[in-house]
């Protein structure tokens, strides 16, 4: 939702840095790569019990993720480099849930992370199938469907996830219950956009 109705505030200051990193020559796959490899050291950073550090890198991860992609709209977009963002993305998440699990072993929250888990594979699946089907066009290289959560809302609930940690609980909940509900959206209009 955020990335849907709030890119446009945020987009000068992404095309500002995309041109700045593509001047000192740096490819959109590079940074990328970049962006994962800094998103992995947020989840070690949680795991070692640094939640603030952790957060304010994995932030950062995220920004260079949304860099990377105007990069590569101002230089040569690649397939392989779409494959390679929609997969580091979930890898980054999943180091988060696993780092939190690893800190917190208790069977009814190892339960939640997987329920957690699930849902995210759930809603990706649709959004992923969705836009390899859909002819719609979008300012990305496949259709990026709307819905409550995409990935700000994403790191949001991550967020709150590792610096509150003893409402651990009930924020996995939540996050479980934005994770279905955006789920069934997308489920929806998908429906609508292949039946028509």
């Amino acid at each position: 939702m955020l990335d849907t109705h709030g890119r446009a505030a945020v987009q000068p200051i992404i095309s500002k840095t995309a041109q700045s990193l593509l001047k000192i020559g740096l490819s959109a796959n590079q940074v990328t790569y970049i962006a994962f490899f800094i998103g992995i050291i947020a989840s070690v950073l949680v795991y070692f019990g640094y939640p603030i550090i952790g957060v304010a890198v994995l932030w950062f991860s995220g920004f260079l993720d949304a860099v990377d992609g105007s990069m590569a709209r101002k230089s040569k977009s690649s397939s392989w480099g779409t494959v390679l963002d929609v997969t580091f993305d979930r890898v980054v998440e999943a180091g988060i849930i696993v780092a939190l699990a690893l800190r917190h072993p208790e069977p009814h929250t190892l339960m939640l992370f997987l329920l957690l888990a699930i849902s995210i594979i759930f809603t990706m699946t649709i959004f992923l199938t969705v836009g390899a089907l859909s002819e719609k066009e979008s300012y990305k290289s496949f259709y990026y469907q709307p819905g409550l959560a995409e990935r700000t809302e994403g790191f949001i609930l991550f967020s709150l996830l590792v610096l509150f940690q003893s409402h651990l609980v009930f924020w996995t909940i939540i996050f479980i219950a934005v994770e279905i509900t955006t789920g069934i959206q997308r489920l929806l209009e998908a429906r609508r956009i292949l039946k028509s």
